[in-house]
């Protein structure tokens, strides 16, 4: 057989497992969201109360990631849809929409009759037809503990002139998922991968769909070559040509039973379409090798599209798996890509020139006085690394990493000029950059780019934020904040603070405040000292007895840690447990 039909084989071999994956998935999945859709139908009982449309100033959106953030194509506007939080006991959803007035630096909240249900993790889109209209399917909704999680695959229209939703119901879409991406390319809108999880299985897709925003139909797209591995959260910018590209992303695969192994991928392709007279766009994939410095391998980043033929990536995170934890290091830098150049690089801020000038006048001055020689410096170590660490009120200490791009190579600068970017790009000054985070919202309106949003983590805790920055992508002189907030002020609950209830949901999920109860933490310990663990057998090593014993710690640590806890992150904790048993039996 030639290597054209083991490729064959292999591409259908693949397909049939997938479905067969997607069956199980959506087996094991469909109980779960029954669960979940008379919650969800609550919720949307609540919003039905909801009869005319009312706009109204409000100060700015609560803390909250996952949301989506677009410019309005024809005002001086943002819209923000949706979202969620977590407050270390329970996860909240939302469907409120915000609009951010540019020019009044200022927020009002738009309340419109049958909105579509509480959801995060989906993709918006706007399109300039009738005075503007904003796209959006899929996402997911999640139990208030988190545990359970049901994923849309509706596709809503908000008519921005009218201010009226509407929901477009057409066979043939794409199944329900979350952290795809979605793209507007001429007049259909492109979706591409994503993911659907259930309590105990997972499954990712590479399938790419297309929605015709004239005959308001889905149709299938079936590329040539050989594509993208399944990802969700990857890069997906349209060309002028009417063509798309495809980079990084992440997705996940069972290595053993309750064992997952995370990929980061840094590859990259273009999907283009190949149009033949009259008939529907033939496509096919192709890989790219861009040239350039990449953007390091992480997820959670944040694109969109740029001037001058380019798109822009922005933060994000990479997990490092250690002994007995899993690190994150958190971005807040800016790499372009040059759509027409193939080329990848990243963003310099330059600082305010007038700034620049007086000190590189000072400094001559004194060069001059000293004899007419100027100090040479030495160039750039590359990227700079700066840490901070924040306490809050409760004692945690944060530690805040941020990584500051080293200088951008082939531009002759001299010493003081290299020198003083380095001031205003906030080694030696006060930074006023966005802080390091992940699954922040972008948009880019008038070539000025808005980050809202995202979040970082300190070992357990998570931080979400609701603070607003934008920059000059012509000038790229300096960050601007539009709006603070300290993250010292952000809520936790840990688990033993209060114990949940069920009754409790509704309100959990609607943002409601919770009571908080005693825990009976001291009971619990009590009762873990009467336990018999697993025995060490004469002559068993460690790592047997660890293997041999681990269903059980697993356990116990689940027990400790809670449902909401990372299975990575119980994994690691059981680990620790037999280890120390191992090493000193109780």
């Amino acid at each position: 057989m030639g290597k054209k039909g083991k490729r064959d084989k292999k591409g259908k071999g693949a397909e049939k497992t997938l479905a067969k994956m997607e069956k199980k998935v959506s087996r094991r999945a469909k109980k779960e969201e029954e669960d979940l859709e008379a919650l969800i139908a609550e919720f949307q009982s609540l919003d039905a109360k909801k009869t005319q449309v009312i706009e109204s100033s409000c100060p700015p959106p609560s803390p909250r990631l996952n949301c989506s953030l677009c410019a309005h194509p024809e005002r001086d506007e943002l819209i923000l849809f949706g979202g969620e939080y977590f407050n270390g006991q329970k996860t909240y959803l939302y469907n409120d929409l915000y609009i951010y007035h540019i020019r009044k630096n200022s927020w009002a909240k738009l309340d419109i009759p049958n909105p579509p249900p509480r959801r995060c993790a989906h993709q918006a889109a706007v399109v300039p037809t009738a005075g503007g209209q904003l796209w959006i399917f899929g996402g997911e909704f999640a139990s208030p503990n988190g545990e359970q999680f049901y994923h849309y695959k509706d596709l809503w229209v908000l008519h921005l002139a009218t201010k009226t939703w509407e929901q477009i119901k057409a066979p043939g879409g794409p199944s329900g998922r979350s952290g795809h991406r979605m793209v507007v390319c001429k007049r259909q809108l492109i979706i591409f991968g994503g993911f659907h999880e259930s309590a105990r299985d997972f499954i990712y897709y590479n399938d790419v769909y297309a929605f015709n925003l004239d005959s308001f139909t889905w149709s299938k797209l079936a590329p040539a070559g050989m594509g993208p591995a399944p990802r969700s959260g990857c890069q997906m910018t349209p060309t002028p040509e009417g063509n798309i590209i495809i980079y990084g992303g992440y997705s996940k695969q069972r290595i053993k039973k309750d064992v997952d192994k995370g990929t980061l991928h840094t590859d990259m392709f273009l999907l283009k379409a190949e149009v033949a007279g009259k008939e529907e766009d033939r496509w096919s994939w192709s890989r790219l090798s861009p040239s350039g410095v990449k953007p390091s391998p992480r997820s959670g980043f944040a694109v969109a599209a740029a001037p001058n033929n380019r798109c822009l990536l922005f933060g994000g995170v990479h997990d490092e798996e250690e002994e007995e934890s899993i690190q994150g290091d958190f971005f807040n830098d800016i790499y372009f890509y040059d759509i027409g150049k193939n080329r990848w690089f990243p963003a310099q801020i330059k600082g305010p020139k007038s700034e620049k000038r007086k000190r590189r006048r000072g400094r001559q001055a004194e060069a001059e006085a000293a004899g007419g020689e100027e100090l040479q410096l030495p160039p750039p170590q590359g990227p700079l690394e700066i840490v901070k660490e924040v306490v809050a009120e409760d004692g945690t200490v944060m530690t805040i990493k941020q990584v500051i791009p080293g200088a951008a190579e082939g531009k002759d600068r001299s010493g003081s000029e290299e020198e003083e970017e380095e001031e205003e790009g906030g080694a030696l000054g006060q930074p006023v950059e966005p802080c390091p985070r992940s699954s922040a919202m972008v948009a880019v309106k008038h070539g000025l780019l808005y980050v809202y949003g995202g979040m970082f983590e300190v070992g357990d805790r998570q931080v979400t934020l609701s603070d607003l920055h934008c920059i000059d992508l012509h000038r790229m002189d300096q960050w601007k904040v539009l709006l603070e907030m300290d993250p010292k002020t952000q809520e936790w609950l840990e688990e033993s603070e209060s114990d949940e209830e069920e009754d409790d949901d509704v309100e959990g999920a609607e943002g409601g405040e919770e009571e908080e109860e005693e825990s009976s933490e001291e009971e619990s310990e009590d009762e873990e000292g009467e336990q018999q663990h697993p025995a060490v057998q004469p002559g068993e090593a460690q790592a047997q007895y660890v293997a041999r014993t681990e269903q059980y710690w697993l356990g116990l640590a689940r027990s400790h840690m809670g449902p909401e806890a990372k299975d990575k992150k119980v994994l690691k904790v059981a680990r620790a447990m037999a280890k120390t048993f191992y090493e000193d039996p109780i």
